[in-house]
């Protein structure tokens, strides 16, 4: 069975990670201060009235990777390119999406940008798009109370106050989640039993390619079967006897669709191909290394208890003597600390090497 999704979306300071936190139920910090697993914590799971599912957050925006040559201001109307690409994200991943404004602040340019966003979303994929609440945080006081009227003009129907410090208000809004979220997605029927590898990580790191070359060998029932993933269709195939469905998250991020600086947000795909899946597959680029986002993923799949093996690819690339792979091995052990019992392998998705 998949997990539900519902995405926090909206621009910095409104209390995304607050709200995130009181909704998990517990406080989680923006980094996990669990030994040897330091990361930015971006899904926890809720229960709400005997329902699970999974929050996402989006998370704040770093000012520090847009490329601006004057100071950045504290408006957000600085940050639209990154919020635009996590609410594209968001409308087209998750289930539900919770869009946070700030009643302090009251409506903002990028508060209409996402709405806009959303709106399109809910017309042009019908069915398919997600439930989409408005919820107004910091209406913690009588005066703020009073300005909701002017969340109306967000065309995103009835805002919900909420206090993401407090607590107020949010049991009304998961009930009102709870109507609108379908029922928990089954996994899809196959014609028989098969192991399912999810090839996730970054974009440009080869997953696509490695998706290529297992399939480019002489394989038996090599067919497409329909993904539970929007836009995704998963691959069959059989080795050695045993049926395999690769799962590709190849589309984490298309090349110039998503701002610098928003890449962790992609976690939103690879989250729906880790629940899908048996066993993952982490590929890392190997001529760039662990990066953040690599250990965003990979704890990801650890807190969902699904195997994992560690792929480095584009190790043709490498400039190699005797002692590299040893090294590059301790590196990425040291980045992945909390991952040092899981198999690293070094290969090519190119060559075919390993």
């Amino acid at each position: 069975m998949t997990k539900l999704m519902v995405a926090l979306v909206g621009r910095p300071n409104v209390g995304k990670s607050s709200l995130f936190n009181r909704l998990a139920g517990e406080r989680l910090a923006v980094v996990d201060a669990r030994p040897g697993t330091t990361r930015d914590r971006l899904v926890a799971e809720a229960h709400w009235s005997g329902r699970t599912f999974d929050i996402v957050d989006t998370g704040g925006i770093d000012p520090s990777t847009l490329q601006r040559q004057e100071p950045l201001s504290l408006d957000s109307a600085d940050y639209i390119p990154q919020i635009r690409a996590q609410a594209e994200l968001a409308a087209s991943e998750a289930d539900a999406v919770i869009f946070l404004v700030d009643a302090e602040a009251g409506v903002t340019p990028a508060d209409q940008e996402v709405a806009d966003i959303l709106r399109r979303a809910q017309r042009n994929q019908g069915e398919g798009a997600p439930a989409l609440l408005l919820a107004v945080n910091k209406a913690d006081n009588a005066e703020r109370r009073t300005r909701l009227s002017e969340f109306y003009e967000l065309g995103m129907g009835d805002p919900f106050p909420v206090s993401a410090l407090h607590g107020s208000g949010t049991g009304d809004l998961l009930d009102r989640l709870l109507e609108l979220l379908p029922p928990a997605a089954e996994a899809p029927a196959e014609e028989e039993p098969s192991l399912r590898l999810a090839i996730v990580g970054r974009p440009n790191v080869g997953k696509s390619s490695l998706l290529n070359r297992l399939l480019g060998e002489e394989r038996v029932l090599v067919s497409p079967i329909p993904g539970t993933t929007r836009d995704a269709v998963d691959t069959r195939l059989t080795y050695h006897g045993l049926p395999v469905t690769l799962i590709d998250t190849a589309g984490i991020r298309r090349r110039g669709r998503i701002e610098v600086g928003v890449e962790k947000y992609s976690v939103l795909r690879a989250v729906r191909a880790i629940e899908r899946s048996e066993v993952v597959l982490l590929v890392i680029d190997a001529t760039e290394g662990v990066r953040a986002q690599d250990t965003h993923i990979a704890g990801i799949a650890l807190e969902k208890r699904k195997s994992i093996i560690i792929v480095i690819n584009k190790w043709d690339a490498v400039p190699k003597d005797t002692h590299t792979q040893p090294a590059y091995a301790e590196h990425v052990r040291q980045q992945l600390n909390f991952l040092d019992y899981v198999p690293a392998l070094f290969v090519s998705a190119k060559t075919g090497q390993r």
